[in-house]
């Protein structure tokens, strides 16, 4: 295997992580309840995906 002869200069390395970079997650709006949640996700407020009630969300006690 060949390896590098010379060490790579801070800036060269640079050049090649220009790309690695955070990006915000998208938000879109739940058709729903209107509350913003992530996209190909069910919604945190009111459970709903696609139309459907897909998962549960409690609001109160869990002693009901």
């Amino acid at each position: 295997m060949p390896n590098p002869k010379r060490r790579h200069s801070k800036s060269r390395s640079a050049k090649r992580r220009t790309h690695y970079k955070a990006v915000a997650s998208t938000l879109v709006e739940c058709p729903n309840c209107g509350e913003m949640k992530l996209a190909h996700a069910a919604c945190p407020s009111c459970g709903y995906y696609n139309g459907r009630r897909v998962i549960t969300v409690g609001g109160g006690s869990s002693e009901e």
